[in-house]
This record gives structure tokens, sequence and C-alpha cells, in this order.
């Protein structure tokens, strides 16, 4: 299926799913990333690879893999929505169970995988978040594992340090609706201690990519 409709973030905002498409069109205003190695195109601009932008009543171009985020501006009262968010999907800390994400307001989608790149929406409720600085990914032990994160609604920033303290930060990005930071791992998957931190509460998509033939993390026999 070319374009498929994911409901991972169903009913707050409509994902889609597009793979060899020559022409996709978007109507009113979308977040666009591109997965793939190969540039898509937007007018007479184009988006590389894990880059990200708003797109607006246009036809995307040449798109080998790419997620669509609809309505992702839709709502017109955000508190409105975050309460919505934390009464429909579960605390991080308890579907995770890391040690890092306990009492921290941080609630998360159910996770939605297509081929070796998993989906999903996090809402990071409080100003700071304070999900602490960390370089492993226990929920994904597999090596050359990549990560980025897009935000969908809100404020946040990506923050990388020396060490396991703020105090050696030494790259911070800022993060509105549609902006993916830019990767942070290294040719082998490894990753310096680095956060997500909010500047206003907000959501945002993480996107998982596993190495080429590793198996889906706890779905080794699911596809959903």
């Amino acid at each position: 299926m070319p374009v498929e409709n994911l409901g991972f973030a169903a009913p707050f905002f409509t994902v889609r799913y597009v793979e060899g498409e020559s022409a996709v069109p978007v109507e009113g205003r979308s977040i666009v990333l591109n997965l793939a190695e190969a540039a898509l195109g937007v007018e007479s601009q184009t988006l590389s690879c894990l880059n990200s932008a708003v797109v607006q009543n246009c036809t995307l171009r040449n798109v080998e893999r790419a997620v669509i985020v609809d309505g992702f501006d839709a709502h017109a009262d955000n508190d409105a929505l975050f309460d919505r968010v934390r009464s429909a999907w579960p605390s991080a800390f308890d579907v995770r169970g890391e040690e890092r994400l306990r009492g921290v307001q941080h609630y998360m989608s159910p996770k939605v995988w297509r081929g070796n790149i998993g989906l999903t929406m996090y809402h990071a409720g409080s100003v700071p978040l304070n999900v602490g600085l960390h370089k492993d990914h226990p929920f994904c032990p597999v090596s050359g594992f990549r990560e980025v994160h897009t935000q969908i609604v809100g404020f946040g920033k990506m923050q990388q340090c020396r060490a396991q303290d703020v105090g050696t930060l030494y790259l911070e990005e800022q993060m509105a609706p549609g902006v993916t930071h830019r990767p942070m791992y290294d040719a082998a998957g490894n990753y310096p201690w680095h956060q997500y931190e909010t500047v206003t509460p907000g959501i945002f998509m993480a996107v998982e990519i596993l190495p080429q033939g590793a198996a889906i993390p706890g779905q080794e026999a699911r596809n959903d």
C-alpha cells in the first residue's frame, strides 16, 4: 500500500505513511518528514533524508519513503488537546519502566512499525520536562540504532552534553512545529549524553530506525 493511514496518533492527528509515490497531494497544512536516503521534492525545493518541514497546499514529488502528519495545527486550544491526550495515552514510565521517567509528565501513544521504522507520539506535559540525560536506549538494545524527533505541537529543544550534567551542554537545537533535530549518532550508532527538554508543553514524534535485519524489539512476530 503506497499511502497508508496509521492510527497510532488518532483521534488527535492523521498520520500518513508513504512509499514509492511520484506525487502526493497535501491539502491545507501538514508536517512532512523524509525517511528515504533520496531527497523528496516540494515545489522547487527538496527535503533530504531525516529532514522535515511544514508544507501547505502543494504536491510532494518523488516520495520514496516519508511520513506526513495532517492536522497538527487544527486544535484551537492546546491545553484542551493535552488534557484529552493525557486521558488517552499512558505515561512513558508505565510503558517503558525506565527509572529516569518515574514521576515525569511524559505520555506516549501506541508505537507502530513499518519495516525497520518505529513511530510514536509523545506528550511532554511540564516545563521543564526533566526526562534526564541519557545515551543508551534500553528499549531498543540493537547496535546501530538511530533515532530522531520531530516537533508536532508546542516548542522544545534537543540538548547534547559532554557528560551526564546539563552544565556540560555543548549543542542545543530549538524545535518548533515541523522541525526535526539533526541526527546526533555517529557511524557506529553511538550517542552523546542528550535529552529532549520543553520550552512549552507539547507533542513530538519519535522516529526509531533499526539497522538492516534487526528484529523489532518485543514485537518479533508483529507488524501492526
